[in-house]
């Protein structure tokens, strides 16, 4: 069955088309656009309208790509932004005009079920209980189980959303990392008080903030997923990473090859909410994983 997955975040929305055949997993497509739809949401609880015409020129784009290669399903799954925003009608409203389905605005225990499923399809079983983090642009997964979910806090630390609400110079002042820090270190308890963070034998990272670290990590010049997925982060690598693009202004963000241009300007923050995820669960590496919430939407539509 060839299925059309669409993960609609805060920062970026993405297109995966696959074949699945039981277990079998044919990746055909998969693409990205940063779009930053959730512009200015977290003070003001309102899509701004460039942010929806951005986005949904993109879903105009994945429409012709789906359509060229004859997906039989499609679902749209839209997280954290749109959870907040009060005028989300206007931008579901342009979905359904443009793929003919409901988009849906998932839960934040859909969002981690379906992080999971996708993060860890390829690991063995002894490699569980595993922790997946998935930092977002609005907000962060913690999701804990073994061959299913058994604990997951969705909270709202995301990479865009803490750039907005703490960071205001470029490079961020000592006072605004420290302001974020709290906000991170906070939420992370939130987490923690329902979901056993410290005790997971293998910790996955995953969507674009991580996979970033990774790249960072491994001296990548240019994005390379191949080398990216299942790669291992020391903790004390992500802590650098973190520290370093923290020290950085635009100029020198803009040079980092393997840094996409729309995560340039939210990445200190968001390699930042890594680093004090890898303190608070006491590990010593993370594994970047490419696999992720699309991966894990493609899955469920085979099984529908």
């Amino acid at each position: 069955m060839r299925v059309a997955a669409i993960d609609c975040g805060t920062n970026s929305i993405r297109l995966l088309i696959a074949d699945i055949d039981g277990t079998n997993f044919r990746e055909i497509y998969r693409t990205m656009e940063i779009v930053r739809l959730g512009q200015g949401v977290d003070q003001n609880k309102a899509f701004h309208p460039d942010a929806i015409a951005r986005t949904l020129a993109a879903v105009d784009l994945f429409a012709q790509e789906i359509s060229k290669r004859g997906a039989e399903k499609i679902r749209f799954c839209a997280t954290s932004a749109t959870r907040d925003a009060t005028n989300r009608n206007l931008f579901i409203d342009g979905v359904k005009e443009r793929l003919g389905i409901e988009p849906e605005v998932i839960s934040g225990d859909e969002e981690a079920k379906l992080s999971f499923i996708g993060a860890t399809k390829e690991f063995s079983p002894d490699q569980a209980p595993f922790l997946v983090v998935d930092i977002g642009g609005g907000s962060t997964e913690f999701v804990y189980g073994h061959s299913n979910v058994e604990f997951s806090k969705s909270v709202n630390i995301g990479c865009v959303r803490m750039t907005e609400r703490n960071i205001h110079t470029d490079p961020p002042a000592q006072e605004e990392i420290e302001n974020a820090r709290k906000d991170i270190q906070e939420a992370i308890s939130v987490a923690a008080a329902i979901v056993p963070i410290t005790q997971a034998k293998t910790v996955v990272a995953v969507a674009g903030t991580a996979t970033s670290v990774a790249a960072s990590a491994l001296g990548l010049e240019k994005y390379d997923s191949h080398l990216i997925h299942l790669a291992r982060v020391s903790a004390e690598q992500a802590h650098l990473v973190a520290l370093t693009f923290q020290k950085m202004n635009a100029v020198e963000r803009s040079k980092v090859g393997f840094l996409h241009p729309g995560r340039a300007d939210v990445f200190a923050a968001g390699s930042l909410v890594l680093s004090e995820i890898m303190k608070a669960t006491g590990a010593t590496e993370f594994v970047a994983s490419e696999a992720d919430i699309l991966d894990g939407i493609a899955w469920s539509l085979a099984r529908k």
